[in-house]
């Protein structure tokens, strides 16, 4: 028997699941995403990144039509997606929720996706599950996924773990480890650090098999900067080898050891 959306979200709310959506004027596709999202979704917290194009009159309209089911978070001006994942975690944690499912809100992930989850969050509770995204597929831009290659390099190198996809941001987060981090950055490279730092305290790393959709050159808006991002992203792997061998590297030895003799 297929699993409806409805038995999904008794699923993910029996779990303590919500969804928590950054966006930074993606007021072209965010009704859209939140309205194939919300049939899953016991809760969707969003997190209104300093936006500065239509998405406030966007938000209002899907407070009026969702109510109790959406949680608004806000601030001006824009911090950048680290921070925004940082207040969604956090408010997502304040109103109970044990783990938040990340979707990002430009349409390029697939909320139908979501069920993809489930049987890995049953097998290994309290990991951090990873969309695995076909890096392969038509339209993915070669500079993605020469970035991507290069992450999961050093990504194996500072947890012992590899994951086909080290950049995707549709993700499922144990919110009792990631509220506690410290040292987040407020950029892009944050989700990597969210990754490593989670694996240095113990949790499993672990990818999901899910779909990604990317719309003509002409249609997408991205905000991610090739250069500045990318060098940002370079800068923190040099920072995390350097503590992989004083930190990371003993703890992750340090946590496998504790689970042998349990």
């Amino acid at each position: 028997m297929i699993p409806t959306p409805q038995s999904i979200q008794e699923q993910l709310r029996a779990l303590h699941v919500c969804v928590v959506m950054p966006t930074y004027n993606n007021a072209g596709t965010l009704l859209s995403v939140l309205a194939r999202v919300m049939p899953y979704a016991p809760h969707v917290v969003v997190v209104n990144d300093g936006c500065t194009d239509a998405t406030q009159t966007c938000l209002q309209q899907a407070q009026e039509q969702y109510a109790t089911k959406l949680t608004v978070v806000q601030y001006q001006p824009n911090q950048g997606k680290g921070f925004a994942l940082v207040q969604g975690f956090k408010k997502a944690y304040r109103l109970g929720y044990a783990y938040a499912l990340t979707i990002d809100s430009d349409g390029q992930h697939y909320p139908e996706d979501i069920p993809n989850f489930l049987p890995y969050m049953a097998a290994h509770p309290g990991a951090l599950l990873v969309g695995n995204r076909n890096l392969t597929a038509p339209g993915m831009p070669a500079k993605n996924s020469f970035a991507n290659y290069f992450s999961n390099g050093w990504f194996a190198l500072q947890t012992w773990t590899y994951l086909p996809d080290t950049q995707s941001g549709f993700r499922l987060y144990p919110l009792q480890v990631v509220t506690k981090l410290k040292g987040i950055p407020h950029r892009y490279e944050a989700e990597l650090a969210l990754m490593v730092f989670s694996a240095w305290k113990g949790v499993k790393v672990m990818p999901v098999p899910i779909r990604v959709y990317y719309p003509p050159q002409q249609e997408r808006v991205s905000h991610f900067r090739p250069g500045i991002d990318f060098m940002r992203i370079t800068c923190l792997n040099t920072v995390l080898c350097l503590l992989m061998l004083v930190y990371g590297w003993p703890c992750m030895l340090y946590y496998r050891i504790k689970r042998l003799f349990k």
